[in-house]
């Protein structure tokens, strides 16, 4: 059996990769999902002083208490913060590391680093101008995203911490050296967030780089083609 932990993305949480089980148990592949504090079924636990190390214990929690080793860790879009300062934390349990259409960080970055500027601003003045000046409120799913997700998912996002995208990640361990993956979505709109990070997956040493026909959310919009990827990775 091989294990993925899945560090999710913002406003998500583990309720939203429900389709992925029943694709990757058959394969041998379980997909453990820690739900990050004050999102989905933890969003009562809310408050201002959540930030992005508040998120990395979460993962690493997870992987302690269920003693996890040699694990195929799984950081999608925020989610890709999460997972490289888990990585950089907990090395000896990590097996491999795959961002899906993630954000990258360098030692020393943020979330709102290594986003376009125009997206941080929107995502600032989106904390500003809503009710709880300390979160942000859901961005828009893409726009092939049906109808019935949309009534499925809206629900069911939640405000993101500020923190979560204000604070920087310090490196406790120098460089990751383990094996990692990169998985592009290529339908993107025009304000392409993720391309700079997949074309440094391409470029730089110590990285696989793959493409998938899908939007930002392939566990919702592409999962079939999304866990015949994943299987190919993980395993």
């Amino acid at each position: 059996m091989t294990f993925c932990v899945v560090a999710h993305g913002a406003w998500s949480s583990a309720w939203a990769w429900k389709r992925m089980y029943p694709l990757l148990e058959p394969r041998g592949i379980h997909l453990v999902i820690p739900t990050l504090t004050g999102l989905g079924q933890r969003s009562h636990l809310a408050h201002p002083g959540i930030d992005l190390n508040t998120h990395i214990a979460d993962v690493m929690a997870c992987l302690f208490y269920n003693d996890l080793r040699d694990v195929c860790l799984i950081g999608h879009s925020y989610g890709g913060m999460v997972a490289t300062g888990v990585a950089d934390r907990a090395r000896d349990r990590i097996g491999k590391l795959v961002y899906v259409d993630a954000f990258v960080p360098r030692d020393g970055e943020s979330a709102f680093d290594v986003m376009p500027e125009s997206t941080r601003k929107q995502r600032q003045s989106a904390a500003a101008d809503g009710p709880d000046s300390r979160r942000i409120p859901p961005g828009p799913m893409p726009a092939d995203t049906s109808a019935e997700d949309q009534a499925w998912c809206a629900p069911r996002r939640v405000p993101q911490p500020l923190k979560t995208f204000e604070q920087k990640l310090v490196f406790q361990n120098g460089d990751l050296t383990l094996p990692r993956h990169y998985i592009y979505c290529t339908r993107h709109t025009p304000e392409d967030r993720f391309r700079p990070f997949h074309e440094r997956a391409k470029a730089e040493a110590g990285w696989q780089s793959y493409e998938i026909d899908a939007s930002h959310n392939p566990h919702i919009t592409a999962p079939q083609a999304f866990a015949d990827l994943l299987a190919t990775i993980a395993t």
